[in-house]
């Protein structure tokens, strides 16, 4: 019976690819947008009525293209692993991700979230990958995680709830551990069928919810335009992304643009609401860059397909 170590030893080491690199920068743009956008709908709409509005309104297209080319029976066919996939990487994190936003600074959330990759190496490590935990690793990593805490600090300053710290740590389990049912159990499943089947199931369990917490009174435009960014950016064409991402660089390195994320929010704002960049901004982007080049040098994420593999020989 073969191991996931056996196999994993045969594997060659990976680097960041040019494809892989082009992949999680925009990644770590259009997932580094959802914290502006939730904070602007969550003023006005309740948690339930934004997720299922992202996921109606990227299911429905993605459901059209899974049928038209043939991928959505493969999908099916492998239901309850997409299930769990939606549990995690939408069903949960999105609800408790836009209530904690009610009560924390998009800032400190993005730091928050920023320990993804940390549950991300440690699950790798414990799947069989016995470089996700090397010293040049864990220090990039750490070096990522001081640039953004100093990218977030002023947002330190006030006492955040506990009950929204604790639904951040949540997210972040969900996130990690995500990716890598995607890629041990669905790599064989065409990217569109699954990202479809798990938008459309999870859009049918927030409906009722959505519909008894909709808005009785008037509604402003950015708002709605909100939730609808949320769907077509932050969604649906971020998705068709992210498996692709998780298939270059493999499903821990993966959630390293949770490092990315916060600066582009900083950036966003500054854009869009007339923000402030300091030198604690300048200064967290180099400290970001440098965790990245370290955390991403040598030994790739071999835990990837070679465990899916593994798991399928052993069962």
């Amino acid at each position: 019976m073969a191991t996931a170590d056996t196999l994993l030893s045969n594997r060659d080491h990976e680097r960041f690819t040019r494809q892989g690199w082009v992949l999680f920068v925009i990644m770590g743009v259009v997932w580094g947008v959802p914290y502006l956008l939730i904070k602007v709908a969550v003023e006005h709409l309740s948690p339930a009525l934004i997720v299922f509005g992202r996921t109606i309104i990227a299911a429905v297209p993605l459901l059209a293209i899974a049928v038209w080319r043939g991928e959505l029976r493969g999908a099916l066919a492998k239901w309850p692993m997409v299930l769990a996939f939606a549990v995690l990487e939408m069903a949960i994190p999105w609800v408790l991700l836009t209530h904690a936003e009610v009560h924390l600074p998009s800032g400190l959330t993005g730091m928050l979230l920023a320990v993804v990759p940390l549950i991300g190496a440690l699950v790798a490590y414990l799947l069989g990958d016995r470089y996700a935990l090397r010293p040049l690793r864990v220090a990039g990593l750490v070096i990522g995680l001081i640039g953004v805490g100093l990218l977030v600090a002023t947002d330190l300053r006030g006492e955040a709830p506990v009950l929204a710290i604790v639904e951040i740590v949540i997210v972040c389990i969900g996130y990690a551990v995500a990716p890598f049912v995607a890629s041990r159990q669905l790599s064989d499943v065409g990217d569109i069928g699954v990202v479809a089947l798990s938008l459309s199931m999870v859009a049918v369990a927030y409906a009722p919810a959505a519909w008894i917490t909709r808005p009785t009174a008037r509604v402003p435009g950015r708002a709605w335009l909100a939730v609808v960014g949320l769907g077509v950016v932050c969604t649906l064409i971020a998705f068709v992304f992210f498996f692709r991402l998780i298939a270059a660089v493999g499903p821990a390195r993966a959630t390293w643009i949770t490092f990315i994320n916060p600066a582009v929010a900083v950036a966003v704002g500054a854009v869009l609401l007339d923000e402030r960049i300091t030198v604690f901004t300048v200064l967290a982007f180099v400290v970001i860059s440098v965790g990245l080049f370290l955390g991403t040098r040598g030994q790739g994420d071999r835990v990837g397909r070679s465990v899916q593999v593994a798991g399928s020989v052993e069962r």
